[in-house]
């Protein structure tokens, strides 16, 4: 089992998203999936932080990070073209935690159902 920082980190873009509007335009919709994505494969949820652009009357999108104790999940939605990206690192201090940002990162693939994905992994900590 790998120990330390060496983690796992998805960097991935979503493109022409075929979720409800209210997933790429209102922060409550992408809090609750990010909370939700990360407690699915019991990541420790230890802060958050969500911000929505736009009005309550014109949603323009949102962003938003939760701070892991295995690292971190930010997500970033682009209404206007259909797309979110998003950065999901898990590292395995006590556990190997892999299957837990691929757990996340389906939940997350499933919720906001792009037609591409562009995902590019980087190994963490390796020697």
């Amino acid at each position: 089992v790998a120990v330390g920082m060496n983690g796992l980190h998805i960097i991935a873009e979503f493109h022409d998203c075929a979720c409800p509007p209210a997933l790429l335009r209102e922060v409550s919709a992408l809090r609750a999936l990010c909370l939700s994505a990360c407690g699915a494969p019991g990541l420790t949820v230890v802060a958050e932080a969500f911000h929505g652009f736009g009005s309550v009357e014109a949603p323009a999108g949102a962003t938003g990070a939760v701070v892991l104790a295995e690292s971190h999940l930010a997500v970033h939605t682009w209404p206007e073209l259909a797309g979110a990206t998003l950065d999901l690192y898990v590292c395995n201090f006590s556990q190997d935690n892999r299957a837990a940002a691929e757990t996340a990162f389906a939940k997350l693939r499933d919720a906001f159902m792009p037609a591409r994905i562009v995902r590019r992994d980087v190994e963490r900590g390796m020697p």
